[in-house]
């Protein structure tokens, strides 16, 4: 029997969460054994040929992928954080939503000056998140070497957004 692609996990959901959105689901994807261990091998091929020091991964899906491939790849792990959420000094960023502002933190020593970072998350849209979080690794004197995805929405034209960056996702959606 033919192996499952990456985009067979993936659960889409018409209409969610308003009229128009094709909502991609990646629940689906870490409630199968082979979904999730295809998830990470496929997201760590990703990274091959990138050199970093540390992954950082964005809260909380980021956690959920960063996390193996920082143990696969024998490299530290950093969380980026909600605000208020860290214990020690932290570095912050603000960043625009759709309706407001959302701030996420990394501990003030989580980055040494010239390290190179490997950005984690599960999905790209607009790219506001993954923006804000490399800017805090800029703020602490590291490096981005770059981003990498499970999946992500080109329709929304995050790529232009962070053109400086290196990104690689898994599986790219051609629409928002």
């Amino acid at each position: 029997m033919a192996e499952k692609k990456i985009e067979e996990y993936v659960r889409t959901i018409p209409d969610f969460p308003k009229k128009g959105i094709m909502f991609r689901d990646v629940t689906s994807v870490l409630q199968d054994a082979d979904g999730l261990h295809l998830a990470i091998d496929e997201m760590q091929k990703k990274t091959e040929g990138m050199d970093f020091d540390v992954i950082a991964g964005v809260e909380s899906r980021g956690f959920i992928f960063g996390a193996p491939l920082a143990y696969n790849l024998h490299k530290p792990f950093v969380l980026v954080r909600k605000a208020g959420k860290l214990p020690c000094e932290t570095v912050s960023q603000s960043y625009d939503l759709e309706y407001g502002q959302a701030t996420i933190e990394m501990h003030k020593d989580a980055i040494k000056p010239g390290q190179k970072v490997l950005l984690v998350d599960d999905l790209i849209a607009t790219g506001g998140s993954i923006e804000a979080a490399a800017k805090l690794v800029e703020k602490l004197g590291g490096e981005v070497a770059g981003m990498v995805f499970l999946m992500e929405l080109a329709g929304l034209h995050a790529r232009d957004r962070l053109s400086k960056y290196k990104i690689e996702s898994v599986i790219i959606y051609p629409g928002a």
